[in-house]
């Protein structure tokens, strides 16, 4: 077997991409996009009629439009998937609650219109203390949640506290992050920050019996996947798809259940402590915020690009 099938023995394989084309080929068991992966499809000529389908619904309305793209994107991928697609809110609304609840809610109506049960569509939103609480509240009414720019211990604690389906912790992110403020330091291999980050989540986890499944998230090489070998998802890149495919060395479980859960259950994190902590932890504070920044960037832009094909 190649590295790719052997993976698939150790851990769910999720494609991270907004390319439809890709999922069909390299049939993954779920999907992820997020506003960077769809505005990068929705340039290409093949997915056009997935964005003018959104203006027909929503001419006078793009910020709606921009909805429905995301949810015609995640239709069309469910199509030639068994499992689920991740579908994210407006970055916008990173730190408002109640509006994060609303955008959710939206999105879930407008899969149910096209067909599409609620059990397959995961809301991703963004692991700010906002983004957690909204997905608490989600939760509550049957709506599984996707907590996505995740840096730290401390967003996964509350992620746990507040009963989310999944969590996303980054890799990648966080090792370009020591590189630049750390550029004479050795990251390959065991020393990488970004591997380790999702290591001590993962005891965590499972320490603790936490039943949120964690789903390790931007890759830079494959190498970083082999040391994840065993995590419940991952969620990869096309490209790093067709690498582990490429080769048939042995591959190995690197994570492992623990062979005891700790008996004490541990103690939810007050909104002060969360924010205090990722105050206090320069990485995870810088690259959650810039992660949300980016977004809205993409978010913006495919905005703009709706607006353009409904002028013509």
């Amino acid at each position: 077997m190649n590295q790719l099938e052997q993976l698939r023995q150790l851990t769910t394989v999720v494609a991270d991409s907004g390319d439809i084309d890709a999922i069909r080929r390299l049939q993954p068991t779920d999907a992820t996009t997020n506003p960077s992966l769809i505005l990068q499809a929705g340039m290409q000529a093949q997915y056009r009629p997935l964005l003018n389908a959104a203006l027909q619904q929503h001419r006078d309305d793009i910020s709606a439009a921009c909805e429905q793209v995301t949810v015609n994107f995640g239709v069309d991928i469910l199509r030639y998937i068994p499992g689920r697609v991740s579908t994210e809110i407006d970055a916008h609304l990173s730190f408002d609650t109640s509006a994060s609840v609303d955008s959710a809610l939206r999105i879930i109506e407008r899969y149910q219109a096209a067909g599409i049960a609620p059990q397959r569509v995961l809301i991703k939103l963004a692991a700010t203390w906002q983004g957690i609480q909204a997905a608490a509240q989600l939760e509550k009414q049957g709506i599984h949640c996707n907590l996505t720019l995740l840096f730290s211990l401390t967003q996964a604690k509350a992620c746990a506290d507040a009963g989310v389906t999944l969590i996303s912790p980054f890799v990648g992110r966080i090792l370009d992050w020591y590189k630049q403020h750390q550029p004479e330091q050795d990251f390959s291999g065991a020393n990488d920050p970004g591997v380790q980050s999702v290591q001590r989540i993962y005891q965590y986890y499972k320490q603790h019996g936490i039943n949120t499944v964690i789903m390790g998230a931007s890759f830079r090489n494959v190498e970083q996947i082999r040391r994840l070998a065993g995590c419940d998802l991952l969620t990869i890149a096309p490209n790093l798809l067709q690498e582990l495919a490429a080769t048939d060395a042995p591959l190995v479980a690197a994570l492992q259940m623990p062979l005891q859960h700790a008996t004490a259950a541990a103690k939810p994190l007050s909104a002060a402590e969360f924010f205090w902590q990722l105050n206090e932890d320069a990485m995870a504070s810088d690259k959650l915020a810039e992660g949300i920044r980016k977004f809205a960037v993409d978010q913006r832009k495919l905005a703009q690009l709706l607006s353009s094909l409904n002028c013509e």
